[in-house]
């Protein structure tokens, strides 16, 4: 099975460890994973700041990187329900263009949601004897509806003790753009959420969008609380190595 990688532009520019997980957890479970290199941003930030006509430029960069591959992976829900859900929307006016968008839609998945629904793995015969904590992230769980799958997957760690986290389906603030425009509004929100963090008892947050990770871990920082912060793909990475 041909994977290609999309690496989307937070991983790439400062969580490349986090795409080094998903391609040794993929390539472990027979895929023949590549990095097309012309691919770009999906264009999120110029759409929701209302650049469509630049928007689409983007998109049509990231079309044309991923014509040829048989599936797309990506960390992120957030790029990843980028290209479900606005793509189409994006493109109605272009036949042409429409077609090549939904042909990538067809192919395009979040890591959690590739392993568990097109891999059937659940388990990844990983240990991590630790209190971990779960945040879903916006788009992952309510534009691409990746809602079971981490947990399917959390859940069978050995030995990992979870710890509900309040108001687990709150946003943390992030948003993208949302926190340059709305600042005092995203830092009220991800002092919440990192309250909630905390009050889980959690040692680790896990994630499956590196925007979140981010945002929260940079106010579990600031704060000075002594919770990790990882990637799922991390997380069974690096649980897989202890057994």
């Amino acid at each position: 099975m041909k994977v290609s990688l999309f690496v989307t532009c937070l991983a790439d520019n400062l969580y490349p460890e986090v795409v080094e997980s998903v391609a040794r957890i993929l390539t472990d479970y027979g895929c023949e994973v590549d990095f097309p290199e012309a691919q770009s941003c999906c264009g999120q930030p110029a759409f929701n700041s209302g650049y469509q006509d630049e928007a689409r430029e983007v998109s049509r960069q990231l079309i044309r990187a991923f014509e040829h591959s048989d599936y797309v992976v990506s960390p992120s829900g957030s790029c990843a329900g980028m290209v479900h859900h606005f793509y189409p929307y994006l493109f109605r006016d272009e036949p042409e263009w429409a077609a090549k968008a939904e042909a990538l839609v067809g192919k395009m998945y979040e890591f959690s949601q590739f392993l568990v629904g097109v891999l059937g793995v659940t388990d990844v015969g990983a240990s991590f004897p630790h209190k971990v904590t779960y945040h879903p992230s916006c788009h992952g769980m309510r534009l691409l509806g990746v809602k079971d799958e981490p947990m399917q997957l959390l859940s069978a760690v050995a030995d990992i003790e979870y710890q509900d986290l309040p108001s687990r389906d709150d946003c943390c603030g992030f948003g993208g753009t949302f926190a340059i425009k709305m600042a005092d509004m995203s830092e009220a929100m991800v002092c919440e959420k990192a309250a909630n963090v905390c009050k889980s008892g959690a040692e680790v947050l896990v994630g499956t969008d590196m925007g979140c990770m981010m945002n929260i871990g940079g106010r579990l920082n600031k704060e000075g609380k002594p919770v990790r912060v990882m990637h799922l793909a991390q997380l069974l990475e690096e649980g897989r190595a202890k057994r």
